[in-house]
């Protein structure tokens, strides 16, 4: 077991090399936009979750997690040698990570609550506004 410390910095480490990796090294167009959100190593470094997703969102789910399973071997190889410190490198388990996309969703949600806001705030002048009273002015004026 390790330090919550060293821990932190092993996950931080593994999110650093494997983005580089996957933007660099890999040539499978499946992983091509693919994006390390957040990366999640056990105490034992038995296993490490990794969580990705991609600019196109959902719909592209089942294509990066097939591409991450096919290349799984090597991305461990890979950073196994680029984390040489470590006796035995965790097991790589991916998972979709669906907060950028609920992010974008509620942003969407903010600005139409905004323009709705903005639209009952703002008195629209029409016909039934009533005009500047003139009378009241002139007789401010003669007094």
């Amino acid at each position: 077991m390790v330090g919550e410390l060293r821990l932190r910095r092993i996950e931080a480490r593994i999110k650093e090399e494997l983005a580089e990796i996957l933007l660099f090294e890999v040539a499978d167009p499946r992983l091509q936009g693919v994006t390390v959100t957040d990366v999640e190593v056990d105490r034992e470094l038995a296993y490490a979750d990794i969580f990705v997703s991609a600019v196109e969102g959902q719909a592209r789910k089942d294509e990066v997690l097939a591409g991450l399973e096919h290349a799984k071997g090597f991305l461990r190889s890979q950073l196994a040698q680029r984390l040489a410190h470590l006796r035995t490198f965790p097991r790589l388990r991916f998972h979709w990570d669906p907060t950028p996309e609920r992010a974008a969703r509620l942003e969407q949600l903010f600005a139409q609550l905004r323009a709705e806001r903005q639209a009952t705030e703002e008195p629209t002048p029409g016909p039934e506004a009533p005009a500047e009273d003139q009378t009241h002015a002139d007789d401010a004026g003669t007094a």
